[in-house]
């Protein structure tokens, strides 16, 4: 197996519809500048409340490889 560098980051994601919204828009921006996205973990999930409906956020780290 190659040996193989990775680097993890924090990020958080929101979304007025779900938690699980708030993962994938996080992932899908991230996604737009770091490639080899390989995992995340959800460290905080917390929200608010705006016009009366609720807004979540998710802090998460994710991890990716680096290039050889």
């Amino acid at each position: 197996m190659p040996e193989r560098t990775y680097k993890k980051i924090e990020i958080v994601g929101s979304s007025s519809k779900s938690i699980e919204d708030a993962v994938n828009n996080a992932y899908k921006k991230a996604s737009e500048s770091i490639h080899n996205l390989r995992w995340f973990e959800v460290k905080e999930i917390r929200g608010n409340f705006e016009g009366g409906k609720p807004l979540f956020q998710v802090t998460m780290m994710v991890g990716f490889r680096l290039d050889e």
